[in-house]
């Protein structure tokens, strides 16, 4: 059971740590404390469901559904760049800027829109699909026989990379806080949304140009 169970946590952590349009989204809703739990119950869930698409099999599906990638490539191309654009706009407008005190959320978009958003981020990305479907899937098979408890050694390397996930999305989202006093002052808020802004068309670029 362990060595799945580890391999799954390690190659997990391995995809999931590293500075994308989803994670800098996440951390951004936890320094705002603004529907964090949501934010971060939708990002692990979807984690959790497309890492047992994986190990199921599905990422045969997906490595012959070229069309679908492409079209969800350029779905998440133009979101990206209008998510960037606004990023801009806040930062070109310091009363937008306004950090939360201590202790009180953050407040401005609705629980729906920031889902919305957090939706948009997560599944308009191909790469999820290339790297949690297809390449952690393909990783699974390696485990592939009966384990303990006499589960299938997939489900273990399964369930490590699904607590790897929770365990990141969890401690990204409800740690950011700590960042809080680092970010109290207008001008640290204009050069977050400037960071966000460049690392959204990064990620835009990056797509873009497959």
């Amino acid at each position: 059971m362990l060595d799945p169970a580890l391999a799954g946590l390690l190659t997990g952590l391995s995809l999931i740590v590293a500075i994308g349009a989803q994670n800098t989204y996440v951390l951004r809703q936890g320094l705002l404390r603004s529907h964090i739990g949501p934010v971060v119950a939708v990002c692990a869930i979807s984690d959790l469901a497309l890492i047992a698409a994986g190990v199921s099999g599905v990422g045969t599906l997906v490595d012959q559904a070229g069309w679908v990638l492409d079209t969800v490539r350029w779905l998440g191309v133009a979101f990206l760049t209008w998510y960037a654009v606004g990023s801009l706009r806040s930062a070109l407008h310091p009363e937008t800027l306004d950090a939360p005190a201590a202790g009180v959320p953050g407040t401005g978009e609705s629980r729906a829109v920031v889902l919305g958003k957090t939706m948009a981020l997560t599944w308009l990305n191909p790469h999820v699909y290339l790297d949690t479907v297809l390449l952690l899937g393909s990783i699974a098979t390696a485990h592939d026989g009966s384990g303990a408890a006499g589960i299938d050694g997939r489900w273990w390397f399964a369930l490590g990379a699904g607590c790897a996930s929770v365990a990141w999305f969890t401690s990204l989202g409800f740690g950011a806080r700590l960042l809080a006093p680092l970010l109290s002052r207008p001008a640290a808020w204009r050069l977050l949304d400037v960071v966000i802004a460049a690392t959204m068309l990064l990620v835009a670029a990056r797509l873009a140009l497959g």
